[in-house]
This record gives structure tokens, C-alpha cells and sequence, in this order.
């Protein structure tokens, strides 16, 4: 790409923060309508776009953007593995699929992931977030010992690991057809996977042991089909999905059922303890908690932008040509917090009136599963302020940096 406005190489801008603040050269290329270079968290060097209108147009068309097109990973080329095994171990991931496919496999899927269906969770939801507060509540103070009157620590938890990541992790390891005693597995894989500071070779490794972990699931429930998502795809559509897009399908569900929701859950905690006045509008006012969940989607946006795309034909994107085979991502992030598209964008106000936001994306890829996400949140938050009206930190949060998705890796609090 040759554009004058486009930055020479930039490092790996596409998947860093700074704190709740997206970088500041980031935002001075959106603002200025500028491009740059960067080297995406696969390992490709792609050109990152970062204005709303060109965020949506980069998603939005699968014709001239395409997402089967691009490449294998270079850590993948330069373990021996071509491209055609990339394109068998994409299979069922609609995150790397275009139409045809991701029209076919989508559509079996759509129908379980309605508002109207995911309403039927909240009361497991509820149960499940119940559940976990009990256990924060119970494990908070320390009993006096020896019989003696010591003082009494204060009440703490880890909100990471005590309620951030069980709460999605069990809702959607009961929704997939997951035991939930896998869960330590997974999640750690899935947290490694995501890191861009782990070896490639680890990276695939940990990507190899998922695969297996959830083809050897896949065979289970070939042989006995529950009443959970893997059995409804084996029942009715056993015909029209082969294994390999069971696995790919399995495997996205599962990181991306808890990874997101879960980085959501303990950032926007984080987000609210530091806006004392937007947490007690949460906690106090039911009739507040959608629209705040929205703003908390928008000004956080876990997922720093996503998949590369490959330019199918020389073409432009905003006023910026893009050759053909060009691979371009977004900083959604970015788009997000642009002021042509939310004034006052970089402020976290959840009495903002609801705008439409890129959190989940955009056109046929829209998350498939935000209706899920969206009802964990909207229990989450309130219960978890209200059982605890005297939250606050207790020592520093740990971010984490260069992975997929934002979040946080600890978050000690004290009520």
C-alpha cells in the first residue's frame, strides 16, 4: 500500500492498550484518517484501519474483504504446515469463513442463539452468579484462631478467578455440552492461546491439545447425543456438518463463550469502580442496567479488532487504495470511541442514550453469540454490586497486554 497517509511500519499497535485508554498514536491515525502497518496478533503484517466509517466498511463486505483468504499464519509456514491444513483446521470457524460456508453452518446455529431462546437462561444464570457471590461471601473473613479475639482481615477475592471467569464458563460449558470439570483445561489454554507473547511454537501446541480435547468431545456425543448444542447439531444436522466443522464450531463457542464475557465482567467492574457515581446508578437503578452494559461494550471493546481480511481485487477502503491479496484489520477499539460516531466518545457515561456500537462486530460475522453475553452482564453487574455495596480495590489490577482479547489477568478487591 503506497497512500501517503499511511504510516510506515508500526509494531503491533493492533493489540495494545494502555490501561482503559486506547494508545494514543492509535487514536491520533483515526483521528487524522491515517493507516498504518502493523503485525497483527497471528503474525501477519497487515494495514490497520481505525476511523467507524472504515471499520464498517472493512466488516461489512465479504466480497472485497475476505476472511478465507488470508494466508496461514507465518508461525504455521514456518513449522512445515501449508496452507491447506490452515484451511481444514479453520473448518467450522465462522470467525475465518465466508459464504458459502459461514452462511450454511450460521444458519444452524442462528436458531439457538435468539433473544427470545437465550431469555429462557437468565434464571440459571441467576442461579449460577448466586451461587459464585455465596462463595465469594463465605470465603471473605478470616475466622479468629487459637480461640483468641485477633483482628479480623477484611473480606477479599480475586475477582478474576473467584467470579469473572467461572460465571461464563459454566453458563456456556452447560450450553455447549462441556463438562464443567474440564474447565481448568480450557481456560488455560484458551488464555494462552490468545497471548501474542508465547512462543508460536506454543501457541500451536496449546492450539493442537484444544483440537484434540474437543474432537475426543465431538466422538462422545457422536455416540450420545445430549440435549446441549454439540447433541442439536449431531441430531439434525448430522448430514450437512462434518466432524472437522464440529470441532472448529465446538472450539469457538467455548473461547469465545467465556473469554469475552469474562474480561467484560472483571474490566467493567474495574471501569465502574473508578466512576463511583456510574456504579451506584448500577447498582441502585434496574431501569439503568441495559444502557449501561452497552456504554461498558463500547468504551471497553475486549476484542482489540479481530480477524485479518484479504483484499480479493485492487480496491479502496475510505480514501485508501488497498491492492489485492493486501491484508487489512481494524482497531475496534478505536472506531469505537470515535467522535464522528459518539461525541464524547473517550468518556465512559452509561446514561449515554444507546448508540450502535462495533463490540461484537459488524455485518455477517456480528457475534453470534451476544444475546448470551448480554444477559450475563445484565445479572452480573447488579448482583455482584449489590451483594457487595462496599466493593472496592485492594491492591493493582494486573491488564493484560498483546493478546486478543483485553482484560485482566487479577483483580483483587475488598468489601
Amino acid at each position: 500500500m503506497t497512500d501517503q497517509v499511511t504510516h510506515a511500519w508500526s509494531g503491533e499497535l493492533a493489540a495494545q492498550r494502555d490501561g482503559f485508554a486506547v494508545l494514543d498514536e492509535v487514536g491520533a491515525l483515526r483521528d487524522a484518517g491515517e493507516t498504518a502497518r502493523v503485525r497483527t496478533p497471528f503474525g501477519h503484517e497487515a494495514t490497520m484501519v481505525s476511523r467507524w466509517d472504515d471499520v464498517r466498511e472493512l466488516h461489512g463486505d465479504p466480497q472485497r474483504f475476505r476472511l478465507d483468504a488470508v494466508p496461514a499464519p507465518p508461525a504455521m509456514v514456518a513449522a512445515g504446515r501449508d496452507t491447506e491444513e490452515f484451511r481444514r483446521r479453520q473448518a467450522g470457524n465462522l470467525l475465518g469463513q465466508d459464504p458459502p460456508d459461514h452462511t450454511r453452518l450460521r444458519r444452524m446455529l442462528t436458531g439457538e442463539f435468539t433473544v427470545k431462546r437465550m431469555r429462557r437462561l437468565v434464571p440459571r444464570v441467576e442461579e449460577i452468579v448466586a451461587e459464585h457471590l455465596d462463595a465469594m461471601a463465605e470465603a471473605g473473613p478470616e475466622a479468629a484462631r487459637s480461640g483468641a479475639e485477633l483482628p479480623r482481615r477484611r473480606p477479599m477475592t480475586e475477582l478474576v478467578a473467584d467470579f469473572a471467569l467461572p460465571v461464563p464458563s459454566m453458563v456456556i460449558c452447560e450450553l455447549l455440552g462441556v463438562p464443567y470439570a474440564d474447565r481448568g483445561g480450557f481456560t488455560e489454554r484458551s488464555a494462552r492461546q490468545l497471548n501474542s507473547t508465547i512462543e508460536p511454537q506454543e501457541r500451536m501446541r496449546l492450539a493442537d491439545a484444544s483440537r484434540e480435547y474437543m474432537r475426543d468431545l465431538v466422538d462422545r456425543h457422536r455416540r450420545d447425543p445430549g440435549d446441549d448444542l454439540l447433541g442439536m447439531l449431531i441430531r439434525e444436522h448430522s448430514d450437512d456438518v462434518t466432524d472437522d466443522e464440529l470441532v472448529g464450531i465446538g472450539n469457538l463457542l467455548l473461547v469465545a463463550g467465556h473469554e469475552t464475557t469474562s474480561n467484560m465482567l472483571s474490566l467493567g467492574t474495574l471501569a465502574l469502580l473508578e466512576h463511583p457515581d456510574q456504579l451506584a446508578r448500577v447498582r441502585d437503578d434496574p431501569s439503568a442496567v441495559d444502557g449501561a452494559v452497552e456504554e461498558l461494550l463500547r468504551w471497553l471493546t475486549v476484542v482489540h479488532g479481530g480477524f485479518p481480511r484479504a483484499a480479493t481485487q485492487d480496491t479502496t477502503i475510505g480514501r485508501h487504495p488497498v491492492a489485492a491479496g493486501e491484508l487489512v484489520i481494524s482497531s475496534l477499539a478505536a472506531a469505537n470511541r470515535d467522535p464522528a460516531a459518539v461525541e464524547g466518545g473517550e468518556t465512559l457515561d452509561v446514561t449515554r442514550a444507546p448508540s450502535p456500537h462495533l463490540a461484537f462486530g459488524h455485518g455477517i460475522h456480528h457475534c453470534l453469540g451476544a444475546p448470551l453475553a448480554r444477559i450475563e452482564m445484565r445479572v452480573a453487574f447488579p448482583a455482584l454490586l449489590r451483594r457487595f455495596p462496599t466493593l472496592r480495590l485492594a491492591g493493582e489490577p494486573e491488564f493484560r497486554h498483546r493478546t486478543l482479547i483485553y482484560g485482566l489477568h487479577r483483580l483483587p478487591l475488598a468489601w
